[in-house]
């Protein structure tokens, strides 16, 4: 079951549903204002599958967010619905080390509007309230930041105030194409999802992030960090700032320990 008007309610919205830019500009800002990104079942043990239905069970009826294949996918979902054209894209993200990663390493959304371009994502946690457009290699203001695009061939590169973010073409790919990196990031030491749990919401001024034991919080630039002393108080976090309750202990001792996380 994909019920339109159950996500539309999830992500707090309620206004015009034809398939227009500005549709898709509210519909991204309200979904990443609604929507954590975070990696919680990860460290719980529970699998992230490249299924619709358990992507539908988790963000709308649980309420959760989760990262970029079940965010993403979700929400192209919905874009589908509501009559707009939408193709699932692989990208690779830049790494520590100055590379990129591989591909499927993250999905984004292409959606063509009237014959022009545009890049929606809101899978990539800290980025872009709203949608790129491809047509342009000029800067485009966001309120996030300064954003532009570069083509390479048949490669493109995302630039958040001069520096890349990822790299990307606009071959379409099916939710299934990403399965082999959605285990991957779930799975190994590499990945950077296995390392630390965070979940992190955009804000209108700002974000509010825990990162391990970390509540962090950035409102018009300023920056406050503060410790969450014990499980009790990183739990009361979760349901605080984002909504996020377990109805029971999701995440055990050995799993991830409160005094053993890192910022």
């Amino acid at each position: 079951m994909f019920d339109v008007d159950a996500y539309l309610d999830r992500i707090a919205y309620d206004g015009g549903r034809e398939p227009t830019l500005e549709t898709l500009r509210a519909l991204q800002e309200h979904h990443l204002l609604a929507v954590p990104f975070e990696n919680l079942d990860i460290h719980r043990g529970a699998p992230i599958r490249c299924d619709m239905k358990r992507f539908y069970e988790k963000v709308v009826v649980q309420r959760r967010g989760g990262f970029c294949y079940e965010l993403n996918g979700l929400f192209g979902k919905l874009l589908g619905g509501l009559g707009f054209e939408v193709t699932m894209i692989s990208a690779r993200v830049r790494t520590a080390h100055g590379g990129f990663g591989p591909e499927f390493d993250h999905m984004a959304l292409l959606v063509p509007i009237g014959g022009r371009r545009w890049l929606a994502d809101v899978g990539y946690g800290d980025s872009f309230l709203h949608p790129v457009s491809l047509e342009t290699f000029d800067r485009q203001l966001d309120p996030t930041g300064w954003y532009r695009v570069e083509k390479d061939d048949e490669e493109w590169l995302l630039l958040r105030d001069e520096k890349p973010e990822y790299r990307f073409t606009l071959t379409p790919y099916l939710l299934e194409d990403y399965a082999g990196m959605c285990h991957y990031h779930q799975t190994s030491p590499d990945s950077p999802f296995t390392k630390k749990s965070v979940c992190s919401l955009a804000t209108r001024n700002g974000r509010i992030t825990i990162s391990g034991s970390k509540l962090i919080v950035t409102d018009n630039g300023a920056r406050r960090e503060s410790e969450l002393d014990g499980e009790e108080a990183w739990y009361q976090a979760l349901r605080d700032h984002f909504g996020v309750a377990f109805k029971d202990d999701p995440i055990g001792r050995k799993d991830l320990p409160v005094s053993s996380m890192s910022s």
